[in-house]
């Protein structure tokens, strides 16, 4: 099993869910998240003062799976979210030892 964690931009988070919908993901975790990369953050002007901002608002899904659909999965996530400016994102991906639902007790893959 994968874990795949991806920071977005908040307003790609509808498009990437429809399409892992398509490919037939529905169970993720999401949250709201801020951070900086070579974005940098923003300048903003509040009555009439400059105001550096660094932390922008990001949106960050988590999604465990079986090894053999991770790299269609990152591809599904890639052209989803990508809008070809800095700021798009970042993918991580690891292993995952085991998983247990705690509803029935079942385990590995099964649990996902």
């Amino acid at each position: 099993m994968t874990k795949i964690e991806c920071i977005l931009r908040p307003g790609k988070l509808e498009d990437v869910k429809e399409a892992l919908g398509k490919f037939g993901i529905h169970g993720m975790t999401v949250h709201q998240v801020m951070g900086c990369g070579l974005q940098k953050g923003r300048t903003e002007v509040y009555r009439g003062t400059e105001y550096s901002i660094n932390l922008l608002p990001k949106v960050k899904i988590e999604i465990v799976l079986g090894d053999e659909h991770v790299d269609e999965v990152i591809e599904v996530i890639s052209k989803a979210a990508r809008t070809g400016a800095i700021g798009d994102g970042k993918i991580f991906t690891w292993k995952v030892d085991n998983a247990v639902r705690i509803r029935t007790g079942e385990k590995g893959g099964d649990a996902i």
